[in-house]
């Protein structure tokens, strides 16, 4: 979760739901194995393939995806692995020593942070792309990819510090904390309420708004350029020809609107379940059965979304399929050789 998920562990359970509760944490114990299991491997496959440049993408889209993925990658390391996997397999270790677990939780959050607005950033940049052809040039290089993504990493890394702070030791055994807790007052205090409101407004409010917006306008300048370039194509009388440009967009787009489509699903859940709490006033500390049950649902559709990018990248992009499936066939090519000689 973006906001301090050490609530999770603090909820209120009803006797009649301690059946399904207890059942639902099981699947995400397995769910969460299976996911770091996958994450990790196609996160560190995309990085490998896009770095090479060799998928037929420019140097800047190549910079803002391998930045994503690598985004992602820290994701699955952070959240998935250091917290998650780590409180419903290894609890006790020290990992959970309570300035530990709150390097984590700073880690994790600044790792989401980036992996959204990654996305943010790459949706402009092809928004620039397609729609300004003016602003495209000076833009869209990857000089400007470097400065953006450093310049947005430096900003949320600083942003994700105060965070630090809003956990406390739930123990304290031979003089050493053990455990993270949110802190009492960070539910009621003006300064923590307002500090949720700008962190969760950062990540994914704005950029779901971002997003929507330039993927929208994306569609409006690609409507009309196509209509403008059908009637020029047929008043030539070359209706048969294919236009490379246009499939050029066609293929920018399906890639963008694919990415950022599925963002935008896989927050939906958490975005609702942040509205919820603000709306009722509800702790989630003492959230039911069912309100913690969404809750997590929401946290394990939000991870999902570092694994399913290198999985658009394969079913979108034919060049990012060849170089994969070269990959898989070398050690199987370098086995052989070596047998042979």
């Amino acid at each position: 979760m973006h906001r301090p998920r050490a609530e999770c562990r603090e909820a209120v359970y009803s006797k009649e739901g301690r059946n399904m509760l207890e059942t639902f944490n099981k699947i995400i114990k397995i769910y969460y194995a299976i996911l770091a299991a996958i994450g990790v491997p196609v996160n560190l496959l995309a990085i490998v393939i896009l770095s090479q440049g060799k998928c037929g993408l420019s140097t800047c889209t190549t910079r803002y995806l391998v930045a994503m993925a690598t985004a992602d990658l820290l994701v699955i390391i952070t959240e998935v692995i250091l917290w998650r996997i780590s409180y419903y397999y290894f609890t006790g270790s020290f990992l959970d020593i309570t300035p530990v677990c709150s390097i984590i939780n700073v880690l994790s959050r600044a790792a989401t942070d980036y992996s959204v607005w990654f996305t943010v950033t790459f949706s402009f940049d092809r928004f620039v792309a397609i729609c300004c052809q003016k602003l495209k040039r000076k833009y869209c290089t990857k000089k400007t990819a470097a400065i953006i993504l450093g310049t947005t990493s430096i900003l949320f890394c600083l942003k994700n510090i105060p965070n630090y702070f809003t956990l406390k030791p739930r123990w304290i055994i031979n003089h050493v904390p053990w455990f993270c807790d949110v802190k009492a007052n960070y539910f009621t205090e003006p300064g923590w309420i307002g500090f949720d409101w700008f962190d969760t407004a950062l990540t994914p409010l704005l950029p779901f708004t971002l997003i929507l917006l330039l993927n929208a306008l994306t569609v409006r300048h690609i409507l009309v350029a196509s209509r403008v370039r059908k009637r020029l194509i047929d008043q030539k009388k070359e209706s048969n020809r294919s236009d490379p440009e246009m499939e050029s967009r066609r293929r920018s787009v399906i890639l963008l609107f694919t990415i950022s489509g599925s963002f935008i699903l896989l927050w939906s859940i958490y975005v609702i379940e942040f509205l919820y709490y603000n709306i009722t006033g509800k702790d989630p500390k003492n959230y039911n059965d069912s309100e913690n049950i969404f809750e997590n649902v929401g946290d394990m559709l939000q991870v999902l979304n570092c694994c399913t990018n290198t999985f658009v990248y394969g079913a979108t992009q034919s060049k990012f399929r060849e170089q994969f499936k070269i990959m898989m066939k070398y050690p199987v090519a370098s086995i052989i050789h070596l047998i042979h000689r």
